[in-house]
């Protein structure tokens, strides 16, 4: 890749970011009725101000436009960061139990009351990026209460890692599925994942010692428990002991988790870990290189399930790969990676923008034509992914443009 062709991305990344993603929120999400943000947007921009309003979508929210904020210091991410911040501290911390509610209703009042470890690790991720463009103490202290609330109710002390869900007082419970397209297993490489990437977070600005030991701990988890050592990739659910209970494999997870795994180790820097890491990092990328990308019609397929490819592509699982793909670059110096990167965000740029309504939409089929019939905002579709991918590429393009410059 050619020193223009590294500008050339930033520019159109950045301006994706500031001038698509970023105003579609700002525009749209909030709810000047109820309060907060609006629970779900149709593709075609009605929103139901009757939908209930979910923790993810709202920490997701608070991350976003909180590393926005630090990133630009404009006013307009910062209101939208405060106002993300003071309804999830009026409506969604648990006062009496702890941890977070998983759902309000449309008022802000309880509604799903569970206690969802991935949505709690969300919480911390989203209060830990607020901390750090406003130095508020106080978020700081809710992360870190979060953080205790996981490792006292929902760590596994005999068989490490964390149990999906229990019920608002942290009593065991049944159905413990992260969402519907989730089996019921107590263990998931999805919530293992972010769970990691808030304790990452965390530990960037709150250097405790039994933090640091828990993050390691994910990591050999990571290694040891959730990869599969004769494919480099992720297995994706497991009953209590560890065992795995499928065999479907998640192209997005896989590059997500590549990278999420280096920065969690680059972040305690630990140097033997780091070198284990980096080696783990770089074999799951080449893995999702060979298996997971559609040299036909672009991007990278959602998954193979029982020996089958299921090749329609969703919005993060391309946002993912566009950053895991840079990392892997930036791991081995093979440019077969950068330019990778590079066509990932051509297909986003021409599939998976919305050049009519703003934001990104939720997938393409095979072929790339355009599946518009997914939300454009709601539980699981927010701004988090395709904001962080472009983070992510401002920070990594930049400095691969100096290298190249030196």
């Amino acid at each position: 890749m050619t020193l223009v062709n590294i500008k050339s991305l930033l520019t159109d990344i950045e301006s994706d970011l500031r001038n698509n993603i970023l105003k579609f929120w700002i525009d749209h999400s909030i709810d000047n009725e109820n309060g907060g943000f609006y629970g779900f947007i149709s593709n075609d921009l009605k929103a139901d101000p009757k939908h209930y309003k979910a923790s993810v979508l709202n920490f997701r929210l608070l991350w976003t436009f909180s590393a926005a904020y630090r990133y630009y210091m404009d006013q307009k991410y910062l209101f939208m960061a405060e106002r993300a911040y003071d309804y999830i501290i009026n409506h969604f911390i648990d006062k009496d139990y702890s941890g977070v509610f998983r759902t309000v209703n449309y008022k802000g009042e309880p509604l799903d009351t569970k206690k969802q470890t991935y949505s709690i690790a969300f919480a911390i991720l989203g209060l830990c990026e607020f901390y750090r463009a406003t130095y508020r103490q106080e978020s700081l202290e809710y992360a870190i209460e979060l953080f205790r609330a996981l490792e006292e109710h929902s760590y596994d002390p005999i068989n490490r890692g964390y149990i999906e869900e229990a019920s608002r007082d942290w009593s065991p419970i049944k159905n413990i599925c992260l969402s519907s397209n989730d089996m019921n297993a107590e263990k998931s490489t999805n919530t293992h994942l972010h769970v990691m990437e808030a304790y990452t977070s965390l530990y960037r600005i709150w250097k405790n010692s039994d933090l640091e030991r828990k993050l390691e701990e994910l990591i050999n988890i990571t290694i040891y428990k959730i990869l599969n050592p004769l494919t480099f990739q992720l297995r994706l659910f497991f009953d209590i002991n560890w065992y795995p209970l499928s065999r479907t494999v998640s192209f997005g997870h896989d590059i997500e988790g590549s990278w999420l795994l280096y920065e969690a180790a680059k972040a305690l820097g630990n140097e033997e870990l780091l070198n284990q890491t980096r080696m783990v990092a770089i074999l799951m990328a080449k893995k999702v290189f060979s298996d997971g990308i559609d040299r036909k019609h672009g991007g990278i397929f959602h998954q193979r399930e029982n020996g089958k490819v299921k090749d329609f592509k969703e919005w993060w699982s391309q946002a993912e790969a566009v950053v895991g793909f840079t990392n892997a670059y930036q791991l081995t110096g093979e440019s077969c990676f950068l330019s990778e990167a590079s066509r990932l965000w051509s297909f986003i740029n021409k599939n998976i923008i919305d050049k009519v309504n703003g934001e990104w939409i939720w997938g393409t089929n095979a072929d790339g034509s355009q599946i518009l019939s997914h939300e454009k905002a709601g539980p699981w579709k927010s701004p988090y992914h395709n904001s962080r991918m472009c983070f992510e590429m401002l920070d990594r393009l930049k400095k691969i443009n100096t290298l190249s410059i030196a």
